[in-house]
């Protein structure tokens, strides 16, 4: 089990488009800081349906959106 896998069936059981998380909320989702990890584990999300878009790590945000197929 991945140490992202809280932050992704948060994502999954919400089901929304689009999700702007702050750094704040994901912490409060995951228990923990998000740290560089992250960009390591984020293609984690594939298997749900989603991808990182953005990382802003000056405004400390997260971009992710649902995979649409054209």
């Amino acid at each position: 089990m991945s140490k992202y896998e809280p932050l992704w069936l948060y994502l999954n059981e919400n089901n929304q488009d689009r999700y702007n998380l702050s750094y704040e909320k994901i912490k409060n989702i995951l228990g923990f800081k998000l740290d560089h990890s992250f960009l390591t584990f984020k293609k984690e999300l594939l298997e749900y349906g989603y991808e990182v878009k953005k990382i802003s790590l000056k405004e400390k945000y997260v971009i992710i959106e649902k995979i649409t197929k054209d």
